[in-house]
């Protein structure tokens, strides 16, 4: 196992999407075009256990943990070490070094670290009726839920559009956690009193550390010739098709923009 110390080392940021390929750099400018025959080249993670290790140019599977087996490929062209099936676990810091082999031994040459985190896209959060509105009440019943996404996000929030309102309901975001994946499922609930003779549009939004992932609406409203509340997905942007559920009479739906 080789170990280093003594190098001040480049470091840089890598993100990569779980159950794909991260890279880890090396940065090596080889300005003395140094043949890999007369280089010991090698990547290790923060617990120091080796990826890869390139031998006077042939692979050294020796040293390479059991985790990262048949997992690494190597780019010698741009000194990029490849990680393929990215887990949440992976994600830390990972280091790259280069040491010439020559007559007086290993003499360090390059140490580059990287700092890799993983990401897992969250399902597009979608909008449930738990119990529907009956005659003698104004109130659903409504819960959203995504899945087998990571990082853990920072809220979930509940956005109640009317024609001349728009109002966030702040809900107790239930979240669980896979022990294997590590990945996060999410999901809030809200009982709802629906306004009468009223159009609304109800969004489910998902604050993320970077973007806010809305569901498609659930569209509430009241039929001019009926006395029932019907919902029904509003065909949005991001749909290919409208999915409907207790439509009778379709009212005059909302297309004004809603801001998240």
């Amino acid at each position: 196992r080789w170990l280093m110390c003594c190098l001040s080392a480049a470091s840089m940021k890598s993100q990569a999407y779980f159950n794909k390929t991260g890279e880890l750099p090396c940065h090596f400018t080889n300005s003395q075009n140094i043949s890999l025959d007369e280089l010991v080249v090698f990547w290790q993670d923060q617990d120091k256990l080796v990826l890869y290790e390139l031998y006077r140019g042939k692979e050294n599977p020796q040293n390479v943990h059991r985790k990262y087996k048949g997992r690494t490929s190597f780019d010698k062209d741009n000194w990029t070490l490849r990680l393929h099936n990215i887990q949440i676990k992976d994600k830390g810091l990972y280091q790259c070094f280069v040491h010439h082999k020559g007559p007086k031994g290993l003499v360090p040459m390059h140490q580059m670290n990287s700092d890799l985190s993983v990401l897992a896209n969250f399902s597009q959060p979608e909008i449930m009726v738990t119990s529907n509105r009956t005659e003698n009440s104004g109130i659903i019943n409504l819960t959203c839920s995504s899945i087998q996404g990571y990082p853990e996000p920072k809220e979930m929030y509940f956005l109640v559009k009317t024609e001349n309102s728009s109002t966030k309901y702040d809900t107790v975001m239930k979240k669980s956690q896979n022990n294997v994946t590590e990945l996060y499922n999410v999901s809030i609930s809200l009982s709802f009193s629906v306004p009468e003779a009223s159009n609304v549009s109800i969004f489910c939004v998902l604050q993320l550390e970077s973007m806010k992932l809305p569901s498609l609406p659930y569209n509430i409203g009241k039929a001019a010739s009926q006395d029932y509340f019907f919902l029904r997905y509003h065909e949005t942007e991001r749909s290919d098709e409208a999915q409907c559920v207790n439509i009778s009479k379709t009212a005059s739906g909302d297309n004004s923009t809603t801001q998240f």
